[in-house]
C-alpha cells in the first residue's frame, strides 16, 4: 500500500504544439481500442476523423466500425484479415499499400484533425510498406493533423516520429487459454 501524492509531478516547461503524434504497440490488449477512445475524444471537438485499419477487411463484422461510421468517422479497410488466412498475399500487399496511399494523401490534406492508422506496423514488419516512407509522412502532414498509429513491434521510424510512445505489456489474455475472441469486448 502506498501514500497518496501530495506534490504535483515535475513537469518540464510547457509549450504548445499545433498536433501530436501517438503510438500505441506492444504484446498486451488495447492498442486500438486505446485509439479509438482518441477518436470519441477528437469527435467531442467536432473534428473530422479518418481511420485506416491495415489488418481487417470489409469481410469483419467489427463494432467500433459500424459506431464510428454512425458516428461519422470515415472509415477505411485496407486488409484481407489475417495473413495466416490469406490465400494471396501479393493481394494483402496491394491491398495495404492502396490503403497507405489514401492515409498519406490524408495526412497531407486538411481534411482531418485526426488519423487513426490502426494496425499500420505489420505491412511495415513485412516489408510492404517503406518505415522511412510512412514516418516521413506522418512528419510532413499538414499542422493540424494528429495521429494515431497502432501494432505490435512498432518499428524504430515510427517511434522516432512519435510524441508519444505507449507500449501495451500482456500479463495475461484469455485467447492464450482457449478463449475465442468475443464480440463486444475484441471486436
Amino acid at each position: 500500500m502506498s501514500e497518496p501524492p501530495r506534490e504535483a509531478p515535475r513537469q518540464s516547461r510547457h509549450r504548445r504544439v499545433r498536433s501530436l503524434v501517438l503510438v500505441n504497440t506492444g504484446d498486451g490488449k488495447g492498442k486500438s481500442t486505446a485509439a479509438f477512445g482518441v477518436a470519441l475524444r477528437a469527435l467531442a471537438r467536432e473534428w473530422p476523423v479518418m481511420v485506416a485499419q491495415f489488418i481487417k477487411s470489409d469481410q469483419w463484422k467489427v463494432g467500433e466500425q459500424q459506431m464510428a461510421r454512425r458516428l461519422g468517422i470515415d472509415w477505411v479497410t485496407g486488409g484481407d484479415g489475417f495473413s495466416w488466412l490469406s490465400d494471396d498475399l501479393e493481394r494483402s500487399r496491394a491491398e495495404a499499400e492502396a490503403c497507405w496511399q489514401l492515409s498519406a494523401e490524408a495526412l497531407a490534406s486538411e481534411r482531418y484533425r485526426l488519423i487513426v492508422l490502426d494496425e499500420i506496423t505489420y505491412p511495415i514488419n513485412w516489408g510492404w510498406l517503406d518505415g522511412a516512407a510512412v514516418a516521413a509522412a506522418i512528419r510532413a502532414r499538414q499542422e493540424l493533423v494528429n495521429v494515431v498509429a497502432t501494432g505490435r513491434d512498432a518499428p524504430a521510424e515510427l517511434l522516432a516520429v512519435a510524441d508519444t510512445a505507449t507500449e501495451m505489456v500482456k500479463l495475461r489474455h484469455a485467447y492464450d487459454s482457449g478463449v475465442r475472441a468475443r464480440r463486444g469486448i475484441d471486436f
